[in-house]
């Protein structure tokens, strides 16, 4: 899984180039093997686990997240993801493009949104 050289660190990075990456990084390792739906999906649930543990104190976190140094714990949950989604025969960019579509239409912005004592989200017009 070298060249990151190859691409510009200024540019975004498309899902079907990281599902490249991680399928011939496997394959180079014959891990593809251990790669059943199961066992990604665990592992994405302990990367999730530990990137939950490092918010777990520290009450609500402002946006930014200025002078952190947890990126990797956020890559490592996206990769599995994606490698998840591959294995599975789902077009992760696609799917996620219908949720947003479907989220528009559950949840329209002509309405208004507020929180219970709760937690609740209420919608009102």
């Amino acid at each position: 899984m070298t060249g990151i050289q190859e691409a510009d660190h200024h540019q975004s990075v498309s899902l079907d180039l990281l599902k490249q990456k991680m399928a011939d990084f496997a394959k180079e390792r014959d891990w593809d093997r251990f790669h059943s739906p199961r066992n990604l999906l665990l592992a994405l649930v302990g990367e999730v686990g530990e990137l939950s543990e490092i918010f777990q104190w520290k009450g609500e976190v402002p946006r930014g997240l200025a002078d952190w140094k947890e990126e990797e714990k956020l890559s490592d949950v996206l990769l599995y993801l994606v490698r998840l989604s591959d294995i599975c025969g789902v077009d992760l960019g696609k799917a996620a493009l219908r949720k947003v579509e479907l989220n528009a239409i559950k949840y329209p912005a002509s309405k208004q949104y507020t929180t219970d004592s709760d937690g609740a989200v209420n919608m009102s017009d």
